[in-house]
């Protein structure tokens, strides 16, 4: 219809005052050539030239005051009206508001499944558990190991620099003790597994959505919370306090190679201040920060894969916000704990 509409475009009508559209030779006519010749007329009308349909078929007759009695004017599309910055500031707050209470509704079937979960020892999934503490913790302890030793190396030499200038040296093993313990393994390892294994739980379970795995699962009887949520919550939950123990061995391992070749301090004067200045408390508390890190960061990672649209590009969003969202949890988590324990005087 388009070649035939751009013919006629071609014809000039100037000075014509009458159209005939002759018909009686078509063989086949159906509702798009109608609309066709009806707009055409119409066309021609608003130049005040007459138009006469010349057919002695009655299905041709027909079918154009049909298509004519059911036509229907476009309406003028409502004008977008430009959202003011009040608007805008709502949206972002019930956007985040929505996404809070999602985020609480997840954590409720999660909790609900741990109790069907802990039922009975059968429905505990050693295979999966196994599987993932191997994928997301075991094979994560190279990175984790040289990064924290990377930080203990920085943050020692960086110390030992000004420690010097108050003839105070010893007093890096006093800085380096307490403050990996308690702070710096703890937040390391949570920041690189929640970049490294939480961006991994959402790619995956996203995937598995976009191909409707999870909707199979879901079709043959398995519970999705049960065999791919609660495994991956688990096994994190279980080798954060072994990630947080070898961050702490290295950044005291960076510590002790800078204090003996910049301050003269020998390994074993390292050690025994460490016994002395830094009480066991500070270790076991990076310990006890594990599982509340890891419970985030599983969770968080989960919960994004599960939020993942039928498109790639939902893929990539989701994986960007779960490791954004699951470091500003677990700053808030470790200043939580800050508050707590200061105020507990531990």
């Amino acid at each position: 219809m388009t070649i035939y509409k751009k013919k006629i475009d071609k014809i000039k009508l100037f000075g014509v005052k009458e159209v005939d559209f002759t018909l009686d030779d078509v063989v086949y006519f159906d509702t798009a050539a109608a609309i066709f010749i009806n707009s055409l007329r119409e066309e021609f009308f608003q130049q005040n030239i007459k138009t006469t349909i010349i057919t002695s078929n009655k299905d041709i007759v027909e079918a154009l005051e049909l298509v004519e009695k059911t036509k229907q004017k476009s309406q003028p599309l409502p004008q977008e009206l430009k959202s003011t910055s009040l608007e805008h500031i709502g949206e972002i707050f019930y956007n985040y508001y929505s996404g809070f209470f999602s985020f609480m509704l997840f954590l409720g079937k999660v909790f609900l499944t741990t109790l069907s979960y802990l039922t009975s020892i059968k429905n505990i999934r050693y295979k999966e558990i196994f599987f993932e503490m191997n994928e997301s913790a075991i094979k994560a302890l190279g990175i984790i190991a040289l990064t924290s030793f990377l930080i203990g190396l920085v943050i020692a030499y960086q110390s030992a620099y000004q420690l010097k200038i108050y003839g105070a040296n010893i007093f890096i093993v006093d800085m380096l003790g307490i403050s990996i313990f308690r702070e710096l393994a703890p937040l390391m390892t949570a920041i690189v597994i929640a970049g490294r294994s939480g961006s991994a739980f959402t790619a995956q379970i996203g995937a598995m959505k976009i191909t409707e795995e999870l909707d199979a699962m879901r079709t043959m009887g398995f519970d999705p919370y049960l065999f791919l949520v609660l495994p991956r919550i688990i096994a994190l939950m279980i080798t954060m306090p072994l990630l947080i123990f070898v961050s702490d061995i290295m950044g005291l391992l960076g510590g002790i190679i800078v204090s003996y070749l910049d301050l003269g301090i020998s390994v074993s004067l390292f050690i025994e201040r460490l016994n002395e200045a830094v009480a066991p408390k500070h270790f076991y508390i990076g310990l006890i920060k594990g599982p509340f890190f890891a419970f985030l960061i599983a969770s968080i990672g989960v919960y994004r894969g599960l939020m993942v649209k039928n498109d790639t590009q939902s893929i990539g969003f989701n994986t960007t916000k779960s490791v954004v969202e699951s470091i500003f949890a677990v700053i808030v988590c470790d200043a939580l704990f800050s508050i707590i324990f200061t105020n507990l005087g531990i």
